[in-house]
């Protein structure tokens, strides 16, 4: 039995030992669990006040990249996302960045939002960026580097930010069945600020994107498959697809077993939205075959009656900065680019070409950020509505 099946069975016994009614004891069967898996300080337990404050900390899945940050700080690369001081302001970004807060029915949640310095004779596109685990919207710039990307493009970058109280590890809460849905959870919140900025600023309601690493770029799938109507094409970097888990244990085994779920088994989508995929498959965080999966569900949605097969084309280089990658481009019967998938050969879990001033980024990588950009913007222009 591996030590992820004897993890799984852990969170079973504690599962049955809630249903009994025993809170006290599934307590201590899942803190045992984490911190066995080195997912849970060992004196986390004196840490909690009481049994219910204990259950509130152990419900969000465990940090998706916290080895790997673990390891990155050891060696001096990366800062701790929970301690990151404010970075200094980017010359290469010299426009303003703003903060703010959208609440609607299902909650609130603050953001940020980087406006380009050069005024626009016409409305921008707007770039949604969803941060990971552990991850703040600053931190998340910062490791991109988007910012300085709409600063020579002429993009609204908007940041939304999950809160603690929302999920510990600030987890966007991608695994749960009341968070995949349009009209409620964070799907409803991220849309409605979405469109609250939009609204405010003007921005060209047929160019608005939506891209995330990790638990953000799981979410970003699901913010594509219910809003559709919204984002015109989105990124998704070691996320996984929509619909594969429903809760802690499911998405727990949606990260590391790939055979469960696969492509359209995890959710047929309503239509197709342009996808492209970053993975590196050296990632033992999310299983690689998860951006696989993701391609094809958002290739071949629910609607999709076309009859003539969408052509594949592969490309095998290597980065300046020398990681190699794959490339596939996906191109329909229109001459479209509608996906690509990224293959990082030796690469783990990590934003590709990202900069070390954030965390969780491989700067050996071809830059996802640049190549998400261009193809967003390669999109052909469409009509879109913000109902």
């Amino acid at each position: 039995m591996t030590p992820f099946d004897k993890f799984l069975g852990k969170m079973g016994q504690a599962a049955q030992l809630a249903q009994a009614k025993d809170p006290l004891a599934a307590t201590k069967v899942i803190q045992d669990a984490l911190t066995a898996a080195g997912l849970l300080r060992p004196h986390a337990a004196a840490d909690t006040a009481s049994p219910a404050a204990e259950l509130h900390d152990l419900n969000p899945p465990p940090d998706w990249a916290v080895a790997r940050g673990k390891v990155q700080r050891a060696r001096g690369r990366v800062p701790d996302a929970r301690r990151t001081p404010a970075t200094a302001p980017d010359p290469r970004a010299p426009g303003e960045f703003r903060h703010g807060a959208f609440s609607a029915a299902a909650g609130q949640r603050r953001y940020r939002l980087y406006v380009p310095s050069t005024p626009s004779d016409r409305p921008r596109p707007l770039i949604v960026m969803l941060h990971g685990c552990t991850q703040n919207a600053e931190d998340f710039a910062a490791g991109t580097e988007m910012n300085v990307l709409a600063e020579q493009h002429g993009c609204l970058v908007l940041y939304p930010e999950q809160p603690r109280s929302a999920n510990a590890t600030l987890c966007w809460n991608w695994f749960d069945a009341l968070h995949q849905t349009r009209d409620g959870g964070e799907p409803s919140l991220i849309a409605g600020m979405t469109r609250e900025v939009i609204t405010q600023w003007q921005a060209d309601p047929g160019r608005v994107y939506v891209a995330g690493l990790s638990a953000g770029g799981a979410m970003a799938a699901v913010m594509g498959a219910t809003h559709p109507e919204l984002y015109a094409a989105i990124g998704v970097h070691s996320g996984l697809p929509v619909g594969k888990a429903r809760d802690l244990i499911t998405g727990l085994a949606a990260m590391k077993r790939t055979k469960a779920g696969r492509g359209r088994a995890a959710g047929k989508l309503r239509q197709r939205v342009p996808v492209i995929v970053f993975h590196g498959d050296s990632d033992n965080v999310v299983h690689a075959e998860n951006g696989d999966a993701l391609l094809d569900q958002f290739l071949h949605p629910a609607s999709d009656t076309a009859t003539v097969p969408l052509r594949r084309s592969k490309e095998i280089g290597t980065a300046s900065s020398g990681r190699r990658f794959t490339r596939t481009s996906v191109i329909d019967e229109h001459g479209h680019h509608v996906a690509e998938h990224w293959a990082l050969h030796g690469a783990g879990h990590a934003w590709s070409g990202g900069s070390a001033k954030g965390s969780y980024t491989d700067p050996a990588g071809p830059g996802a950020s640049a190549e998400m950009l261009r193809f967003f913007l390669d999109q052909p222009g469409r009509e879109s509505s913000t109902p």
